[in-house]
């Protein structure tokens, strides 16, 4: 019996969803998940019609994380370099479609209906936005082995929730429900189980509608302002806006809108 793809994707309204599909697994993140994400992040890359990813997933777990029983994961490096350089740049490519996800001038949605564990975490810390239903919830295993999540966990972790939560997910191995990780700032927002696909499916749709090239430039200024200081960060800004301010979109737009203004005022 041949093996069911271990990502599903599907193009709908301009959102492509790509669907973790290893229920039987737990969803556990394997060679062939990673290289069909992959293939699926470049085809929405280049893709004009494309203007949202969607991540989600079949089964009663988001995903368990990584896929302790292929590839990589079965090496044993025999020095600290080879085991620097294994995080760096092999399991699975990890590293490379992470950077990717935040490079891309696109909005990423991550939807978790269910347990996101390890790598899952990590790979969600790389969207632009994380949805959670109310039965997620969220959890490191790295500690039960006497590691630190090493693919980016540990550091985006630490860079979008502060040092505080990450002690209490890592150093704690401590696991988060869903209200939990919306006070960490680790989701943006929960919705009832009953409603959550709907409610993400409206979300993407929504995003669908805004201006594509303010979202890409907003995407590259977040970042930059977030890594310097106050004056440099302002013109970050002023940067963004100089190139905005000349979109043929922004233009109509604006004018329309102080149209409308103007027509209101003499009533």
């Amino acid at each position: 019996m041949t093996e069911a793809p271990h990502l599903l994707t599907e193009e709908a309204d301009g959102i492509i969803i790509c669907t973790l599909n290893r229920p039987e697994k737990l969803n556990a993140m394997s060679n062939e998940m990673f290289e069909l994400f992959e293939e699926a992040l470049i085809r929405f890359r280049d893709t004009e019609e494309l203007k949202v990813m969607l991540i989600n997933a079949n089964g009663r777990f988001f995903t368990a994380g990584a896929d302790l029983k292929s590839g990589d994961a079965l090496e044993r490096p025999s020095t600290a370099r080879d085991i620097r350089e294994m995080h760096r740049v092999r399991q699975r490519g990890v590293h490379r479609i992470h950077d990717e996800m935040e490079h891309v001038e696109k909005p990423i949605v991550v939807a978790h209906h269910a347990k996101c564990v390890g790598g899952g975490i990590e790979l969600s810390l790389c969207c632009d936005f994380r949805l959670a239903a109310k039965s997620a919830s969220y959890a490191f295993p790295e500690g039960l082995f006497g590691v630190v999540p090493a693919s980016s966990g540990l550091s985006r972790m630490t860079r979008h929730c502060g040092p505080h939560w990450a002690r209490w997910l890592i150093m704690g191995n401590k696991t988060a429900d869903a209200d939990m990780a919306y006070n960490m700032g680790l989701v943006h927002q929960v919705f009832p189980d009953e409603t959550f696909e709907e409610e993400v499916m409206e979300f993407c749709r929504h995003l669908t509608r805004q201006n594509g090239e303010q979202m890409g430039a907003a995407k590259i200024a977040i970042e930059m302002a977030h890594e310097v200081g106050r004056a440099t960060a302002r013109d970050v800004e002023r940067m963004a806006n100089s190139a905005l301010m000349l979109n043929p979109d922004y233009l109509a737009t604006i004018e329309q809108y102080l149209k409308g203004v103007g027509g209101k005022g003499k009533g």
